[in-house]
């Protein structure tokens, strides 16, 4: 879909605590935009019968010396960018249960606030270098692929949500982005910049980032103290580097070629699985 097009229609950005939201990359995007902007709540999906409570607890609070429970559930809100955008936000942690239920009643709070398409951002754990850009995907009908096996395996709410909304009329965004498994779970400020950033391309709208980019670059300077002390994990990251380089020219190249983009990237794989691939860098 154009940014023209989304420019001119209300938007939903969803993102889900839990399997979908590694170092809470995805989930921190909204939560930044419901901070930097004027905001407002304008829904709930009340939790009852969507939680296994041993999996997501209710929390504890205490407000003006009082204890309150807390018991997760879906709040969506109203974000105004400026005076011409505003976007919607649903945040949650996934749910346990009736997960067709739950994308039901999600829909039906999307129409009621005029939302035309949605947008969920996902977060995962990857074989991928902090020293790169961090890969951002978007996996939907227009990505090219021709291969769908790549998409088998299992899923959570968002692809749920996603494939209900597209039957039910919706258009769908899914933007996920890939942060490096090795540094644990952690908040990942460069996935949530990464993933606000092609949010605003996709939007057609420039967002404030904050302070995203120095605790990006926070992230970056304390994995590079963890690499130092740490051998085996900077022999590890150079490989992921070298990789990662290799397949990006991979991708340069099949821009100005009229082979498969799909044929090429599997011969790089090939290339880079076989055991010599290493050593023959090393000598390089």
């Amino acid at each position: 879909m154009s940014e023209e097009a989304l420019q001119s229609q209300n938007v939903l950005i969803a993102a889900f605590e839990g399997w979908n939201d590694a170092c809470q990359a995805a989930t921190n995007v909204l939560r930044h935009l419901i901070d930097a902007y004027d905001s407002r709540e304008v829904a709930r999906i009340k939790c009852d019968g969507f939680y296994d409570y041993q999996i997501s607890r209710p929390m504890m609070c205490h407000v003006q010396g009082q204890r309150r429970l807390v018991w997760p559930e879906t709040v969506f809100y109203e974000i105004t960018v400026d005076a011409t955008h505003r976007i919607y936000a649903q945040m949650a942690p996934e749910p346990n249960y009736r997960w067709k239920e739950y994308c039901i009643r999600s829909m039906h709070i999307a129409e009621e606030c005029d939302v035309s398409t949605i947008v969920t951002l996902g977060s995962m754990y990857a074989d991928c270098p902090h020293t790169r850009p961090l890969p951002v995907e978007s996996f939907n009908d227009d990505c090219g692929c021709d291969d769908d096996d790549e998409h088998c395996g299992p899923i959570g709410i968002p692809t749920v949500l996603d494939t209900m909304a597209e039957e039910n009329g919706f258009s769908t965004e899914p933007i996920w982005v890939s942060v490096p498994q090795y540094l644990g779970s952690d908040e990942c400020a460069q996935g949530t910049l990464q993933l606000l950033r092609t949010l605003s391309d996709l939007l057609g709208v420039p967002l404030k980032e904050g302070d995203l980019q120095e605790r990006a670059d926070r992230w970056k300077a304390q994995a590079e103290v963890l690499l130092r002390c740490n051998d085996d994990l900077s022999d590890y990251v150079r490989r992921l580097e070298r990789e990662y380089d290799f397949e990006h020219k991979v991708r340069e190249q099949a821009k100005l070629s009229t082979l498969n983009v799909g044929d090429i990237i599997a011969e790089a794989e090939s290339y880079l699985d076989d055991p010599g691939f290493g050593n023959s860098q090393e000598q390089s």
